[in-house]
C-alpha cells in the first residue's frame, strides 16, 4: 500500500561496502543516489572503505538509524549483508538489502532483484517482514555456515578472485582445485535431540537457505522453522569429484555418500579434545575463528527485512 498524504517516510541509511562484490563502485554508488534523489527519499551513505570496520560502522549505523526512526540498508555481497544483519537483529531496526554478491543468495530467496537500480527502487515501495536467520553461538548467518572443507574452498576461492576477478566461473574452478586436494578429516562430537554421536567428516555444512540447497539437490533436508545440516561421509578424490558433478546437477541429496538432516538445536565440538578449542567456522562466505563448542540453531528473534509482498498462491481457495 502507498503512503498516506503527509506521511512521512523514514530515512535510509546505508552501509556501503567499497571493497564488496563486483563492477565499478562509483558507477553503483551514482546508481543508488540517483534513484533516492529522483524519488525524494531522504538517505545518507556510508562508505566503508576497511572491510576490517565494517562491523563497527555496522553497529553505529544501526543505532543512528533507531534514533531516527530510519532503515538500516547493507549494500554488498552476501557477507556485508551478514555483518550488517547481525547488528540489526538485535536492535529489530528494519533492514534493507542492495546486493552487490557473486550468488546473492539471500536477496534472491526473498524476491529482491540483482539490478542495482531495481533493488533501490523496491526500497522506496516494500514493507517489512520477518524472515528467518541462524545463528551460530553469537554469530547471525543468513544463507550458511560450515566446517572443514567449505572454509577451505572459500579461502581458496578468495586467493583466486584476487588473482582472476570475481565470477562463478572463477568460483567453479577454485571449488574444483580444492576439492583435489587430500584433506583433513574432522573428527565431530554431536549433540542432537538428547541423543550424542561421535562422526568423521571432511566438513559440515549448515543452512538457512532453500535456493542454495535446492541448486545442489538437497532441499528435502530444509523446512521452514528448522535448519538442514549437510555431511559427506569420508570418500576419495575421485569420490569428491562424483559428489561435486552432482552438486552441479542439482542431485546431491541423492549421493550415498551425503548424510543430511532438519534440526533446531545441534551443538558441534571436537571429539578428540577435552579442552574447548577455537574452531575455523565459514559464515555466509565470510572465514572467522570460534571458540567450541559450537551451537547451531533458529534466532528466537526475526529479521524485519524489507521485501516484496509475497505472491499470492495459485488455485485452491481464497
Amino acid at each position: 500500500m502507498p503512503p498516506s498524504a503527509g506521511e512521512t517516510l523514514p530515512p535510509l541509511l546505508i552501509v556501503f561496502n567499497a571493497g564488496s562484490g563486483h563492477g565499478d563502485k562509483a558507477a553503483i554508488r551514482a546508481t543508488i543516489e540517483a534513484v533516492l534523489t529522483a524519488a525524494g527519499r531522504t538517505y545518507e551513505m556510508i562508505v566503508v572503505d576497511d572491510p576490517r570496520q565494517l562491523s563497527a560502522i555496522a553497529r553505529r549505523t544501526v543505532d543512528a538509524a533507531r534514533a531516527r526512526g530510519g532503515v538500516v540498508v547493507a549494500a554488498g555481497g552476501d557477507g556485508t549483508i551478514s555483518a550488517v544483519a547481525q547488528a540489526a537483529l538485535a536492535s529489530g531496526c528494519p533492514f534493507g538489502v542492495l546486493p552487490q554478491g557473486t550468488f546473492n543468495y539471500f536477496s534472491r530467496t526473498h524476491g529482491i532483484p540483482s539490478d542495482t537500480a531495481a533493488a533501490t527502487r523496491l526500497l522506496l515501495t516494500a514493507r517489512a517482514h520477518p524472515v528467518q536467520v541462524g545463528l551460530v553461538n553469537d554469530r547471525v548467518f543468513l544463507v550458511n555456515a560450515s566446517l572443514g572443507l567449505y572454509p577451505q574452498l572459500l579461502e581458496d576461492r578468495e586467493a583466486w578472485k584476487r588473482r582472476f576477478g570475481r565470477s562463478r566461473l572463477v568460483a567453479f574452478g577454485a571449488g574444483l582445485v580444492t576439492l583435489l586436494r587430500v584433506h583433513r578429516r574432522l573428527r565431530l562430537h554431536f549433540e542432537h535431540r538428547g541423543l550424542a554421536h561421535d562422526v568423521r567428516t571432511p566438513t559440515l555444512f549448515v543452512g538457512n537457505n532453500r535456493l542454495q540447497m535446492e541448486q545442489i539437490g538437497t532441499a528435502q533436508a530444509f523446512e521452514q522453522g528448522c535448519l538442514a545440516a549437510i555431511m559427506l561421509r569420508p570418500v576419495g578424490t575421485f569420490g569428491m569429484l562424483w559428489l561435486l558433478l552432482r552438486g552441479a546437477m542439482a542431485r546431491l541429496g541423492e549421493a550415498d555418500n551425503i548424510v543430511s538432516f532438519g534440526f533446531d538445536s545441534l551443538t558441534v565440538r571436537p571429539s578428540r579434545f577435552r579442552l574447548a578449542p577455537r574452531m575455523k567456522v565459514a559464515i555466509d562466505g565470510e572465514v572467522i575463528w570460534l571458540d567450541a563448542p559450537l551451537t547451531f540453531r533458529i534466532s528466537p528473534q526475526p529479521l524485519v527485512l524489507l521485501k516484496p509482498e509475497p505472491e499470492p498462491e495459485s488455485g485452491g481457495s481464497p
